[in-house]
């Protein structure tokens, strides 16, 4: 899914947790962790909303999310950041961090 900002407060304001991978084309790293953000989103399809903001395009969102490194996933819940991954990251450690929203 892609976030951008027409849709992200909708999302946030959902009451579903939301992760958002801010990322841009021009970075290696956002580019390894994008299969695992996808394969995530797949599989808590129905149960958590993942997706990715591009800031290139959507500044306005990574500057209210404070995203100064790419990437950086921003764990959402009931409104609320409650936890960042800044850099690249496992699978495993981010599927942690998406069972803690639950």
């Amino acid at each position: 899914m892609e976030i951008t900002s027409a849709n992200y407060k909708e999302l946030i304001e959902s009451g579903k947790p939301v992760v958002i991978d801010f990322w841009a084309e021009w970075c290696g790293p956002c580019r390894m962790i994008g299969p695992i953000i996808e394969e995530l989103a797949s599989e808590y399809e129905g149960q958590v909303t993942i997706g990715k903001c591009d800031v290139d395009s959507n500044d306005d969102v990574a500057a209210e999310f404070k995203v100064r490194n790419i990437p950086t996933i921003i764990f959402i819940k009931g409104g609320v950041v409650v936890d960042k991954q800044v850099g690249a990251a496992t699978k495993s450690a981010l599927d942690l961090k998406i069972k803690a929203l639950l």
